[in-house]
């Protein structure tokens, strides 16, 4: 009689594939997309456009994401933000998850290209590309500033949403973008202060883990300045109007806040709470612009 014991199969439902292209992250980035798709048009976008280029969009960054559970799984395993990703848990195969991954861009690039039109379609392969193979299989790896020269991969939506309804790439989509790639760091970093004792366990060379809170804490304040002069931007080129201006002041003031009580060495208390005001700033950000494009001051 064989009495090895032999493990319980593993069940694989719809919800394990929908985790893994990371549906809040996308979501994110949908908003910022449709802000530029709105933001290139004086009226309404064309309907067609609004569904099948953000449809487009999101299943390509959805694979994106997958892949980055793949390649990512042995460190998501060992962090406590992560080990119940279900590449790392175990409960989706990698090569099922990279077979999923292929399937999706396929149909959103196919989507892309023949619902919208190819320059869209190329600029959401070169983001998604940028992320899953360039930041998550080399940067995130190879040097403390992986995200801001990975960044770029992450702050194209809002061109993406642009180009699909002008087929263009414009100076006005630009700043959307730079608004974005210049919140990256502060974001990211106040992240990384958090999770600094996983990122040094897992060997990912983070800045905070590279080169000590302190430092961190003065680029996120570098960087929040940056961030706050590309945000007036907008303002100051005539893209957006007062009610984006005060708005956006008063999101400024408040994560400037947060930035300086880093720099000042509050790392426990206000890591976290910088890192989840920075999503809400976004959020807000880009629903201003687009209040300010339909009913301007």
């Amino acid at each position: 009689m064989n009495f090895e014991a032999t493990a319980p199969p593993v069940r694989i439902n719809w919800r394990d594939y929908y985790e893994m292209c990371k549906p809040n992250v996308v979501i994110l980035m949908l908003l910022t997309s449709l802000v530029g798709m709105f933001m290139a048009v004086p009226g309404m976008v064309p309907w067609p456009i609004l569904i099948w280029g953000n449809l487009g969009i999101a299943m390509v960054s959805g694979a994106a994401a997958v892949i980055n559970h793949v390649i990512d799984r042995r460190i998501d395993g060992q962090m406590g933000r992560t080990h119940n990703r279900p590449v790392a848990k175990g409960k989706v195969k990698p090569v099922h998850a990279l077979v999923f991954a292929g399937v999706l861009t396929v149909i959103g690039l196919a989507i892309l290209f023949i619902f919208i039109n190819p320059i869209t379609a190329w600029l959401t392969l070169a983001s998604s590309v940028g992320y899953a193979f360039i930041y998550t299989g080399y940067l995130k790896r190879a040097t403390p500033q992986n995200i801001v020269i990975g960044g770029m991969a992450g702050a194209m939506p809002p061109l993406l949403g642009w180009a699909a309804v002008t087929g263009t790439v414009e100076p006005n989509a630009l700043l959307l973008v730079l608004i974005i790639y210049a919140w990256t760091p502060p974001h990211f970093w106040a992240l990384a202060i958090h999770r600094r004792d996983e990122y040094a366990k897992v060997e990912i060379p983070m800045l905070p883990v590279t080169h000590g809170l302190e430092f961190t804490g003065l680029q996120i304040l570098l960087y929040t300045v940056l961030m706050i002069i590309a945000t007036m931007l907008p303002y100051i080129v005539g893209m957006s109007g007062f009610i984006y201006f005060v708005g956006v002041t008063l999101l400024n003031l408040r994560f400037l806040y947060w930035a300086v009580l880093l720099y000042r060495g509050a790392y426990e208390k206000a890591a976290m709470k910088t890192f989840w005001y920075s999503i809400i700033y976004l959020m807000l950000l880009f629903v201003l612009l687009l209040v300010d494009h339909y009913f301007p001051i």
